[in-house]
């Protein structure tokens, strides 16, 4: 991994590629705007796309996302293409966790699926509520228990920290911690749903939030299982102050591949292109959007020596996966 991501920086290719694979969901989040089952395009893609983008593209991670990547019945041949014999590229699953089971888990964990990355917007039956999917949690309190036991150390739960949820992170952090998994926190951003209701902004609830993270650095200090090193948590302070985080690397060091094979810098804009080449010229030389801090950015912003570091001390990769915040 540190030999291809090294190779990545250099030469400017993106170090973790998200393939959507569908963009329908099962769930209908309030904060997402990807909710509800779709048509799918005509020119879905297929395994051999998968492998073919895989080979083109040398990430190294690739997230299966969605929508609901579990929707896709050929989820298993979409494994076994984009993963090579070397074992990469790190291959994150992100999922609501409703259509997930033990034996999808070990099967698809058998096939090269490095991490399980769960939402989680509240640890109790509110959410289900905010995914507007009745029995979610009930479904999630029973199963990711059960994962953890195999010992394997591949399930995280991932929150996008919202208005709503804000005072219920300490508590999904003590969930995570009473399931035995790891935890990684992002920031809710309108360019999604081009909504500021989830949005942080009054002065009591941002201070809140600095004291709630000011607690989450103290606890990852004293070994707690938070992906987020202390200054992308930080950084989820100043999003929600200033309303914008300068210096975003989308299309350089991430990119995203839409489930007809589009190319898209990132997941909030619809404009697709046709190579990483093309994003180069045409979005990345004159992006100055700051208007998301969700985690696949904030982890990746950071310089190559701060990436290096908490790629080997933390294994940031292996704590880590979203491409956005649902």
């Amino acid at each position: 991994m540190i030999a291809r991501g090294t190779w990545s920086f250099v030469k400017d290719r993106p170090l973790v590629v998200s393939f959507e694979l569908t963009h329908s969901c099962i769930a209908d989040c309030r904060h997402c705007d990807k909710g509800g089952i779709k048509p799918e395009p005509p020119g879905l893609l297929r395994a051999d796309d998968y492998r073919r983008l895989r080979a083109e593209l040398k990430p190294m991670a690739v997230q299966l996302s969605g929508g609901e990547p579990l929707l896709r019945k050929d989820l298993p041949d979409i494994v076994r293409a984009v993963k090579e014999p070397s074992g990469l590229p790190y291959t994150i699953l992100v999922t609501n966790g409703r259509l997930l089971t033990e034996e999808k888990y070990l099967s698809l964990r058998a096939l090269g699926v490095n991490q399980f990355s769960i939402s989680m917007d509240f640890p109790d039956k509110r959410h289900d509520e905010f995914r507007r999917l009745p029995g979610l949690y009930a479904h999630l309190a029973k199963l990711v228990p059960t994962l953890a036991k195999h010992g394997h150390d591949d399930v995280a739960l991932n929150t996008a920290i919202t208005r709503e949820n804000l005072p219920a992170l300490r508590g999904i952090y003590d969930r995570a911690k009473e399931w035995g998994v790891s935890i990684s926190y992002s920031a809710y951003t309108p360019l999604r749903t081009r909504s500021m209701e989830h949005y942080i902004s009054s002065v009591d609830d941002l201070d809140r939030l600095q004291s709630t993270l000011a607690e989450l650095v103290r606890l990852k200090a004293g070994n707690g299982r938070i992906a987020n090193s202390p200054w992308t948590l930080t950084g989820i302070h100043d999003f929600f102050v200033h309303g914008t985080v300068p210096g975003c690397n989308a299309g350089r060091r991430f990119l995203v591949v839409t489930p007809d094979g589009g190319l898209r810098p990132c997941s909030m804009f619809e404009q697709t292109y046709s190579s990483q080449k093309e994003i180069m010229k045409k979005f990345v030389a004159g992006n100055h959007c700051g208007g998301c801090y969700v985690s696949i950015r904030s982890y990746l912003d950071a310089s190559f020596w701060t990436l290096l570091k908490d790629n080997v001390s933390t294994r940031v990769f292996a704590r880590n996966g979203r491409s956005h915040e649902c």
